[in-house]
């Protein structure tokens, strides 16, 4: 039987833990090849190829920092050269970091934008061409609820965001016509483990309730990518698809 993506090839930043693992992972099991990305954690890249190997799947390794277009160049190579080119891009690659605006120095914030939005912007540049020669593709990138709702020190991180969203409305209408959808996915509060650096966990924040009381998984914000890029998605496109168990309403 014929998996829904078989024969699509699927680039994954920031895949090796949490999120954009539960991403790879997702769209392996649905026959996808996947190139996984991360900045620096080989070990945890690693892992994830061994893991969709392990189930059958294909994977290769790709590490580099995103933010570096000499990089972005490289992975869009090395994905054509294993697999034949890219079909799907999810933009998933992000710093989080707690510093207030008053502390916060211009180098920390062109960091976080240049690994979220540049980073975004860079990648497309590079695989989107072998969308339109391979006949069409899905462009998916990561925003969050930080951007809509307002969450103190972290108005660098809220900025990429908002930079991400606008980013994929745009490219949605100009690519259009070689039917490359383009969309965002902003998650709430969702069960994750963070770093020493990121912000706090979600039950120490001070916003409104979720209304489901509950804290969303990596599987959930996972399955609304897998429907964006696979055959149930191709009419949806310049959106921002919220998954936050009701903490912000459109």
């Amino acid at each position: 039987m014929s998996l829904p993506l078989q024969g699509k090839v699927a680039l994954v930043t920031g895949a090796g833990k949490n999120i954009g693992r539960c991403i790879a992972l997702t769209l392996a099991r649905d026959g996808a090849a996947i190139v996984v990305n991360g900045r620096s954690d080989s070990a945890a890249v690693e892992a994830v190829v061994r893991e969709i190997e392990g189930a059958g799947g294909k994977a290769m390794a790709a590490m580099g920092d995103v933010s570096d277009p000499a990089v972005a160049t490289r992975l869009a190579a090395d994905a054509a050269r294993t697999f034949g080119g890219v079909d799907i891009l999810v933009s998933n690659a992000g710093l989080r970091r707690q510093t207030s605006f008053l502390d916060m120095s211009f180098e920390e914030w062109r960091e976080i934008l240049s690994v979220a939005l540049d980073g975004a912007f860079l990648l497309a540049k590079a695989v989107v061409p072998q969308m339109v020669a391979r006949g069409g593709g899905a462009f998916v990138a990561l925003s969050g609820i930080s951007t809509h709702i307002g969450t103190p020190n972290r108005c660098h991180v809220s900025a990429s965001k908002s930079g991400l969203e606008g980013l994929v409305r745009a490219l949605a209408i100009e690519l259009a016509p070689h039917k490359i959808t383009c969309n965002a996915v902003s998650p709430g509060a969702i069960d994750t483990t963070r770093g020493a650096a990121a912000d706090p966990a979600p039950a120490n924040r001070v916003n409104r309730p979720i209304p489901l009381k509950r804290f969303g998984t990596v599987e959930e914000i996972a399955a609304m990518v897998r429907l964006l890029v696979g055959p149930e998605g191709t009419f949806i496109t310049g959106q921002t698809l919220h998954v936050n168990g009701g903490e912000f309403l459109t």
